[in-house]
């Protein structure tokens, strides 16, 4: 059962993110309150009724592979094409490419249901988007003509082909190569692994988009080009021809997300396998970062989904299962274990991380959307700032807590949480592989350093720093112990941050070891202290809003006080770990002799 938390959906995008202010943006006119609300219920629907009931199908009975095909859970494939026939996979994208042109803002809630629904079925629209974004950015007219619509339509899907067995994360590795032919094409020789819906029976035609190195290509990243490599030919009507020379020659057994096919291609056993250059030679990587940022970005979403249905789970459980009477004498019986304080403790943290990650969310999809949107050049290059700047947080920060959510909800089980019969397991389980895929939390911190903070000499995250002091002026302002105990652990929170920002400023060139030796840390630390930032926004909304909706309001401002006393009092420790250690020998306590 999931239950998509509308509501509470809703509020964050009106109240945080801004969607009235977005919809008055060019081209977002059609993001009007009615529509949203109609476009949430519906997606909600969809992934209530049909996403949802397959997803323990999917952990039981997951993807097979038989002789070099693979085959989808059963009913997976009949999901599929109500989620296409939908129009769901083209929400976000371009209406000229029969898309439906919505905002991201308004796109991202639809792809945290889809996620809480089912991680395993997402995932295949979720690489479709990346490979879409990348055509729509990098590609030829023609190829936008030929793919893009395909893609949006569900009637193929799409794939993202980075790593090889020697490479793992460092792409500088690669040595799939692709050899240029007289007619432009080129033939694509290598191994690819780790490809998610890199096989599959859903659709017609998989548009695998592959990194690979030509001939002249210089060494290292500066030398890997991006290219098409479909399943399928595409004929000169437009539909899949002859079979090209991609297999996949396995798939991998998982911990979790079983029902996703991870295969491993081969390009190129029976004389090379058609591709087709996106953009320029040598900038393949800079192409494929446009893929990898939507994914990030939707990575972390899987974070907040996941969460937010293990917290649904252990919430219904907790208020059925009756066990122990109260320790304060206020029953005779035993009473359900929801009286218990440390599981309304547990549950308390699973719903304050889980809406804390949300709202940060959905505030980086506004960024997103006013960098694209706003008519001021300066305005957009903010934007888009400060977007850049969130994305390695939302992914890395969301993910890393969804491990944390999840376990919990096993241990609001008990030992029924351990038993796979329950569905506890699987989120646990599944939530695992999301601060490892599409970078794993290190990389996501590197970058949040290297790119997001050392570049612009902290620029964005400093302009936050000073929104953050803003909203502790207005908590002050407000009566009531929830708001003077966030205004106190939100201006430690910040003080904090801005702490580590100019330690790592200060010594990123003089001492890189101890800069980046705290990298998880800053993020977890950033992640902390903005998503506090949010929980004191709504609660000031609530505050406001109290009389449309008492229970609801009252929940918002409890759940955010709950947030400031028990999450961001980690911001003080995590800054002690980064900031007080003095140089690369305090930071890495052991040296490599002593593991």
């Amino acid at each position: 059962m999931y239950d998509a938390p509308i509501k509470d959906m809703l509020f964050v995008m009106q109240e945080l993110a801004g969607l009235g202010e977005i919809a008055a943006l060019p081209g977002a006119e059609d993001a009007t309150p009615e529509t949203v609300e109609a476009v949430l219920h519906e997606a909600a629907k969809l992934c209530g009724e049909v996403l949802a009931p397959l997803n323990a199908e999917g952990d039981r009975n997951p993807s097979r592979w038989d002789n070099g095909a693979v085959h989808a859970t059963p009913g997976f494939a009949d999901a599929f094409r109500q989620y296409v026939a939908g129009g769901w996979q083209g929400v976000q994208h371009p209406q000229e490419y029969e898309g439906q042109g919505l905002t991201k803002l308004v796109g991202t809630p639809c792809v945290e249901m889809l996620n809480a629904a089912n991680l395993s079925f997402a995932l295949c629209p979720l690489l479709t988007d990346g490979a879409i974004e990348a055509l729509l950015t990098a590609g030829s007219e023609e190829q936008k003509l030929r793919f893009v619509p395909k893609l949006i339509s569900g009637e193929w899907t799409g794939t993202m082909n980075l790593t090889e067995p020697q490479a793992g994360s460092d792409l500088a590795a690669v040595r799939t190569r692709a050899e240029p032919q007289p007619d432009g094409s080129y033939k694509v020789f290598g191994t690819k692994i780790f490809i998610t819906w890199g096989e599959h029976d859903m659709a017609g035609n998989i548009v695998h988009l592959v990194l690979a190195r030509t001939p002249s290509a210089p060494e290292g990243v500066k030398g890997i080009s991006l290219f098409i490599v479909p399943k399928f030919l595409i004929d000169e009507d437009g539909t899949p021809g002859a079979r090209n020379d991609v297999h996949c020659v396995s798939i991998e057994h998982k911990l979790g997300i079983k029902a996703s096919p991870t295969a491993v291609l081969q390009y190129g056993d029976n004389g090379g396998a058609t591709g087709y250059l996106i953009g320029e030679e040598n900038r393949g990587l800079e192409y494929m970062f446009i893929m990898m940022n939507a994914a990030r970005f939707a990575v972390g979403m899987q974070g907040v989904a996941v969460s937010d249905r293990a917290y649904q789970k252990a919430l219904a459980y907790a208020k059925e299962r009756v066990q122990s009477r109260p320790v304060d004498g206020s029953a005779k019986a035993a009473v359900t274990i929801i009286h218990h304080p440390d599981v309304r403790r547990m549950l308390a943290t699973m719903r304050a991380l889980t809406e804390a990650a949300r709202a940060l969310a959905y505030v980086a999809a506004g960024e997103s959307d006013r960098a694209h949107r706003d008519p001021d050049k300066t305005r957009r290059a903010q934007h888009q700032a400060r977007y850049e700047y969130l994305v390695p947080i939302v992914k890395g920060w969301s993910t890393e807590l969804a491990n944390d959510v999840t376990s919990l909800g096993v241990q609001v089980h008990g030992g029924m949480g351990f038993i796979e019969e329950t569905g506890a397991a699987q989120f646990y389980r599944d939530a695992r592989i999301l601060a490892i895929y599409e970078g794993t939390t290190a990389i996501q911190a590197n970058d949040l350093i290297g790119r997001k903070t050392l570049r612009d000499g902290g620029a964005a995250v400093k302009a936050l720093l000073d929104e953050i002091a803003q909203t502790i002026d207005a908590l002050g302002a407000q009566e009531g112990s929830a708001f003077e105990s966030m205004a106190k652990h939100l201006a430690l929170g910040q003080q904090a941050l801005a702490s580590t920002v100019d330690f790592v400023l200060a010594n990123a060139k003089r001492d890189p070891n101890a800069v980046f030796a705290g990298s998880v840390p800053y993020l977890k630390l950033a992640g902390v202290v903005l998503g506090g930032w949010q929980m004191a926004r709504a609660m000031l909304a609530s505050q406001r809003l109290m009389q449309a909706d008492p229970k609801f309001h009252g929940a918002k401002i409890a759940t955010a006080q709950f947030y400031a006393e028990h999450v961001l009092p980690q911001a003080v420790a995590l800054e002690a770990g980064i900031v007080s250690a003095k140089g690369a020998e305090g930071v890495l306590a052991l040296s490599q002799d002593q593991f």
